[in-house]
């Protein structure tokens, strides 16, 4: 049984119907090395070449929906422990440069005790008093480039551009595509997402930790009605 949950990895993609047939029909993980490398937002959206200049004269003062956490550099499910707060996605931006040329150099691709509110007064020139203001993190978390089902709440359709549907996918009915980023390093509690899910790293790094069904018993989820229901 252990053999049949074994992940499997690819150099190369397989063609849409062979995901169907061979893998996705396992109903097992799988990573696919090199899955995005020919996506205009590898280089266009890395910071090391100018990628957050690039992000911020795109989007601009668009607003996102930023999540603060308490908990930072945790970030748990549990509504109680972070707020939900909206801030010009040039203000994120600001920040990601402030904490790049201050505290170091990650910048990649979710409650405020103070109450400090963001606004469009945030901008890059007030990034450190936010960062003194704010907690430790500041995450963007499932923020929409597209959405099939609510148009109205895509919030980055002009980076659509920047990112293609892999071949594995051609066949399937996307049903979205969101963009998470962070400043530093970060974790999120233990959790499962209702839908089939393919996370692509467009720059930076992020470690996927995955227990089986088996270990369900030793885990602890929270109540099934809430926003934390699949943590």
């Amino acid at each position: 049984m252990e053999d049949s949950l074994r992940l499997q990895s690819f150099d190369q993609l397989p063609s849409a119907a062979q995901f169907a047939s061979q893998i996705e029909s396992r109903n097992v993980p799988a990573v696919f090395v090199g899955c995005v490398k020919d996506w205009k937002a590898v280089s266009k959206w890395n910071p090391s070449n100018g990628g957050l200049g690039y992000l911020e004269e795109r989007v601009g003062s668009f607003m996102v929906e930023a999540m603060l956490s308490q908990t930072a550099p945790v970030f748990y499910g549990d509504l109680r422990s972070h707020e939900r707060v909206p801030l010009p996605f040039s203000t994120f931006i600001g920040f990601c440069k402030w904490h790049r040329q201050n505290v170091g150099n990650s910048c990649s691709i979710n409650s405020n005790s103070q109450g400090h509110q963001l606004g469009e007064s945030d901008t890059e020139q007030g990034c450190s008093t936010f960062v003194d203001a704010a907690p430790k993190q500041i995450y963007l978390a499932q923020i929409p480039i597209i959405n099939a089902e609510n148009e109205a709440r895509v919030q980055l359709e002009t980076l659509q551009e920047d990112i293609q549907l892999p071949a594995i996918l051609e066949e399937k009915n996307l049903s979205s595509i969101n963009l998470w980023m962070n400043i530093a390093q970060a974790r999120s509690s233990a959790h499962y997402d209702p839908h089939h899910n393919l996370l692509c790293i467009v720059t930076g790094r992020k470690q996927v930790v995955l227990w089986p069904p088996s270990a369900s018993p030793m885990l602890y989820p929270m109540p099934i009605y809430g926003e934390a229901s699949n943590h």
